[in-house]
């Protein structure tokens, strides 16, 4: 290939990843955890869009990466301004609730699992946090230690048992796992 059509100088492309949809209605809880997140990540874009001022790639380039962050940057503006803060439920462990910590045991394997209910933008199911909208956590949503759902899956119906609850701090950074 010709040396006139790569780039050794443009910048890197901005890689941000795009928001995970919100189902029509719903509203977007965020945990404070998640809050500080979003804000981070805007204050992120903001550096990045400001770094570009001094990039020395063609201008075509910049212009284009300038109207990638500012799209990402508007999505991101709508998410903040739209975010519905839940406090910590009084740290009341007697229910699943958004926010809380819960364990559940599948009736057919007996295998446990520990998730946090979280908002959309802060769920992230390889550190056990999954979105309050993913069909786990509106399946244990207001049961009680001792209760048992039936979780739609792609490969059918599961039975859960919650087998705790519990109210983590509102700045936990680590997995749900205890």
């Amino acid at each position: 290939m010709s040396k006139a059509f790569t780039r050794d100088d443009a910048p890197e492309e901005p890689l941000v990843a795009p928001r995970p949809p919100l189902p029509d209605g719903v509203p977007n809880y965020v945990t404070p955890r998640g809050m500080r997140l979003l804000r981070d990540e805007m204050a992120d874009l903001e550096r990045r869009s400001r770094a570009l001022d001094d990039a020395s790639s063609g201008e075509d380039d910049v212009r284009r990466q300038r109207s990638v962050l500012a799209q990402r940057m508007s999505e991101l503006a709508a998410r903040i301004t739209s975010a519905q803060l839940v406090a910590p439920a009084g740290r009341d462990a007697s229910k699943v609730r958004f926010g809380t910590r819960v364990t559940v045991r599948d009736a057919e394997s007996g295998d446990e699992r520990v998730v946090r209910i979280v908002g959309v933008d802060e769920a992230d199911p390889g550190a056990s946090r999954i979105a309050f909208t993913a069909p786990l956590a509106r399946a244990v949503m207001g049961l009680e230690v001792g209760d048992v759902a039936i979780v739609e899956t792609p490969g059918g119906e599961d039975e859960v048992e919650v087998v705790t609850i519990d109210s983590p701090p509102d700045d936990e950074e680590g997995d749900a796992q205890p």
